[in-house]
């Protein structure tokens, strides 16, 4: 287990907020430290958004407590029946992330056995109000998060590992139970990848020109992510159809795999381009004359069919599931390098130095 910035920020936050609310001299300081504990979020634009959501929250939950407890008293009953009537309003307003604050909240006014009721009803919301905002200030002076040289490591080694697989299932060579777990671990990598995919277009940049730059790194980042979803479906159906492929004719099986293992080492060269490891005038993809254009693959396919389609060991229809996402990801790893090539035209001092000195 690794102990991450947020670990640390969470800690921070709610010593913060303990700290401001003792200063204060605030009642039950300890309602601070559990508003920080829910609004610690991974992004600092994540947390402006939970900060809004939150104080809405409050300001429900607060209200809801109040008239609950001035018109039923404060009977275990009525916490039940606030509770409910709080969750309907949250989830009719769509403020379903606050609900959690929303019932600390409320819990936390009609707990108070007092003749000054309100005094202290307030007292409470500025505790927990101050313990949303010491979490903001925590995510947005301590550490800021910087998403992009995560989001390509992880990219990299998602992409390194089903490039191995592939190989491996594309020579037959891999034990079927071992690439099928494997493939369930890559789907949950291109998940991971989705999500900081999202928090680095969360990001905010406050200059224009570092504006432009953001906007077009994020359409080679959401490029590369497409690029390794089509790897990673090819890769599925050269597991699927393993069985299939191995009774090919030979000459035909040749063909894909020579064609796999050009495309394979395509892709690696795209991501030593794109951390400026290759000029940026270099033609990464320079296929020798024996290389096939993708209608001629087509045209060798329909003839095979022609000529085997009275055998039952050539499967047609198994084989074009192959083929669709073999040519698929050809297409994906051409658009990626026409994006790449654009970018270093324009920002070519703009590469990310520490992901050249981390990854190669």
């Amino acid at each position: 287990m690794k102990l991450g910035a947020r670990i640390f920020k969470t800690a921070l936050a709610i010593v913060f907020a303990l700290f401001v609310a003792e200063s204060l001299h605030l009642p039950t300081p300890i309602f601070a430290g559990i508003a920080a504990i829910f609004a610690i979020q991974p992004s600092i634009y994540r947390s402006y958004l939970r900060i809004i959501e939150q104080t809405q929250g409050n300001l429900i939950g607060a209200f809801i407590a109040i008239t609950f407890v001035l018109l039923f008293g404060q009977q275990l009953v009525v916490v039940g029946l606030a509770s409910v009537f709080i969750i309907l309003v949250m989830i009719k307003l769509k403020l379903e992330k606050s609900i959690s604050m929303a019932l600390v909240m409320m819990i936390a006014i009609v707990e108070i056995k007092s003749e000054s009721f309100l005094n202290y009803a307030l007292l409470r919301f500025v505790t927990i109000t101050i313990g949303v905002f010491a979490a903001f200030l925590i995510n947005l002076i301590f550490m800021p998060p910087k998403y992009e040289t995560k989001l390509f490591q992880t990219i990299h080694q998602a992409q390194d590992e089903i490039i191995r697989w592939t190989r491996l299932v594309g020579r037959q060579a891999s034990e079927h139970g071992s690439t099928k777990m494997a493939l369930k671990k890559l789907q949950g990598r291109l998940k991971q990848v989705e999500e900081l995919y999202m928090l680095f277009k969360e990001e905010r940049s406050y200059c224009k020109k570092n504006t432009r730059v953001k906007a077009r790194k994020l359409v080679i980042y959401r490029q590369m992510i497409s690029t390794s979803k089509s790897s990673y479906e090819l890769l599925k159906k050269l597991h699927q159809f393993e069985s299939e492929l191995i009774s090919l004719p030979e000459h035909f099986r040749m063909m894909i795999q020579e064609r796999l293992d050009t495309l394979l080492t395509y892709h690696e060269q795209l991501h030593l381009k794109f951390v400026g490891k290759l000029k940026s005038d270099n033609t990464v993809f320079t296929p020798n004359a024996d290389y096939l254009q993708r209608h001629e693959v087509m045209d060798i396919f329909v003839k095979e069919i022609n000529i085997t389609k009275e055998e039952e060991e050539f499967s047609a229809y198994h084989l074009l599931h192959i083929l669709s996402a073999l040519l698929n990801y050809e297409e994906q790893l051409e658009h990626s390098d026409k994006l790449i090539n654009l970018f270093q035209t324009y920002h070519s001092n703009e590469m990310n130095k520490k992901m050249e000195a981390d990854f190669y």
